[in-house]
């Protein structure tokens, strides 16, 4: 999630939930820690391998760890002049991330420069294929984002389902879905629950946040969350 979460809503969910940690920047690793283990919240995400031993001490996980290589989000599979640092970077990022038996690590397509979305496509599963054996040996799931390109990050590729499918698809691997994000799929196409139940199987991991502005999930905002988490606890 990219919010928080209330005490009672934490305790009583069948879904795990989680929080992104470039959401709170401004607070030590240490203190988010702590009070997400308080919330009952299971897991501090989007940290990298520095910081594992931290949230660790509070009895959390890492339910989705951060990008490997230089790259962030602009350059990234959809390029392959990036595959020869991408692969190696992910193949030890895979490593450390399967010694504490976490489950993912997150992807991006990289933004579109000027490249077409099919080419875009298959370049993101040319290079991805190459990383499978490494991520089915492991056990563990590499995770594409889908990013809204009208709002947050313009010139994404991958910021439509139907695109981040396609390459789940291409890639064949039970080692390779997709973090659905709410907020930036609300943003970009709507029709939240039906796109969900259509696509579960292709799908891993969900990151949550109010539209718009990306504020708390309550009624200050468009979308029932009460009907989206059925969706997925269903």
């Amino acid at each position: 999630s990219d919010g928080h979460v209330t005490r009672a809503s934490a305790k009583s969910s069948t879904i795990k939930q989680s929080v992104c940690r470039w959401c709170f920047n401004d607070m030590p690793l240490d203190d988010l820690a702590a009070n997400a283990k308080r919330i009952g919240l299971h897991s501090v995400e989007l940290i990298g391998p520095a910081d594992f031993a931290t949230i660790k001490k509070y009895g959390l996980m890492c339910a989705m760890v951060s990008q490997a290589g230089p790259g962030g989000i602009p350059k990234g599979w959809n390029r392959v002049d990036n595959h020869s640092w991408l692969i190696p970077a992910y193949e030890e990022r895979i490593a450390l991330v399967a010694q504490e038996k976490w489950p993912n690590v997150i992807a991006f397509s990289g933004n579109r420069d000027g490249l077409g979305d099919d080419e875009g496509l298959e370049n993101c599963a040319k290079g991805l294929k190459q990383l499978m054996p490494a991520a089915e040996k492991a056990g563990v799931t590499v995770c594409m984002e889908l990013l809204n390109s009208r709002v947050n990050h313009p010139d994404y590729q991958c910021d439509h389902t139907p695109l981040g499918v396609e390459v789940v698809k291409r890639v064949g691997s039970p080692r390779f879905k997709l973090l659905y994000d709410i907020y930036h799929m609300q943003i970009m196409e709507g029709d939240v629950i039906r796109t969900i139940r259509d696509n579960f199987a292709h799908i891993a991991h969900y990151h949550t946040g109010g539209v718009p502005g990306r504020h708390e999930l309550d009624e200050t905002q468009e979308l029932q969350y009460r009907a989206i988490m059925t969706t997925l606890a269903g």
